[in-house]
Parts: structure tokens; C-alpha cells; sequence
């Protein structure tokens, strides 16, 4: 199944299990009720930014919006993953390890091109980034603060505040992140 048709069953699965219209569904993600609809019908494949409204306002885990649920053992091929796109596609996700209520954290491979960022949403209360650089430079922005690392620095911050991500740098930043959501 394609990234594109997984979000839409998973939106869609997540609004009728929390038992809400569209309409409520749009109320609590900021996210209009037609996009709502174009995202569970397949039609649209939806930017980041919205991934994060909606995950946050249904109060799940992001990647249970964009992984195939429940499999017990997953290996995951780096060229068979499908990226998430920002920044006309200089800021890719890919998501890695899917959120589960027993580990309670999820992973991705981040990739920023040069002078790609990312804006992103407070996440839920309480959740945090654990972010390693592999490869290149990245400058990460928490509230008010910013904070320069290159390949082989990590960080860890509370990432319930707004946040952000840019490459300063002349060649692709390739990084890992954790977020870990608090019970």
C-alpha cells in the first residue's frame, strides 16, 4: 500500500475509533473538513505540517497516521521508504519504526538538503526529540533557543514548544530522530 492510501486508513480508522463527524474532527485539528475528507479518500497526500495538526489534535502518535499497524516483526529496506515532503521537498521523512503504546516512542530518518527547514508543531505534552546527526550540519530551533550540530552531535529537548530544523550547510544533513511520548 502507498504512503498516500495508508494515511488515508489510517485518518480514517483513527476519526471512527474516537467516534467524531468531520466536522469535529476538523474543530479539534485546525485542519478543514473538506481536506479531512480528501485525506481519508486517498485523494491528496498531505504535507507534514498537516500530519502533525491532525495527529495532535486526535491526540496520537504521528507515524500511526503514516505506518501500516500491528506487524510483529519489520524490517524496513532504506530505498523501499516513502518520504514525507516539506520545503518543496528539501526537508524528507522517512518514517521508520511506527509509535506502539508498549514502547510508547517512534523513529525516523530524517534528510534536509541545503537550506531546507521545518517549522514544526508543539507536539503532545510532555513528548520529547532525541535527534544524532549522521552526515552534515543542522541547526535545530527550540522556543527562543537555537543550537548548531554537525555529524556525530545529538540532542534531546521537550519538543511540546515550537520547534525547528535547518541545513546551514552546503551538503545534505542525514539525521535520526526518536520522539518519545510521556504515559
Amino acid at each position: 500500500m502507498d504512503i498516500t492510501n495508508r494515511i488515508a486508513s489510517n485518518a480514517k480508522r483513527l476519526r471512527e475509533q474516537k467516534k467524531l463527524t468531520l466536522d469535529a474532527a476538523a474543530n479539534l485539528t485546525g485542519v478543514s473538513r473538506s481536506m479531512l475528507a480528501q485525506i481519508e479518500k486517498g485523494e491528496v497526500n498531505p504535507t507534514i505540517s498537516v500530519l502533525w495538526k491532525i495527529a495532535n489534535g486526535y491526540k496520537v502518535s504521528f507515524t500511526s497516521l503514516v505506518e501500516d499497524q500491528g506487524e510483529a516483526v519489520c524490517v524496513i529496506r532504506g530505498n523501499d521508504m516513502e518520504p514525507l515532503k516539506e520545503d518543496s521537498g528539501r526537508y524528507r521523512n522517512y518514517p521508520v519504526f511506527a509509535f506502539d503504546e508498549r514502547k510508547l516512542f517512534e523513529t525516523y530518518r530524517i534528510v534536509i538538503d541545503p537550506n531546507g527547514t521545518l517549522s514544526a508543531q508543539p507536539h503532545l505534552k510532555g513528548a520529547e526529540e532525541y535527534i544524532t546527526v549522521f552526515c552534515g550540519q543542522v541547526e535545530i530551533h527550540v522556543a527562543e533557543e537555537s543550537f548548531l550540530l554537525s555529524k556525530g552531535d545529538s540532542i534531546r529537548f521537550y519538543a511540546d514548544v515550537p520547534h525547528g530544523y535547518r541545513n546551514p550547510g552546503t551538503e545534505p544533513a542525514e539525521l535520526s530522530m526518536l520522539i518519545f511520548y510521556h504515559n
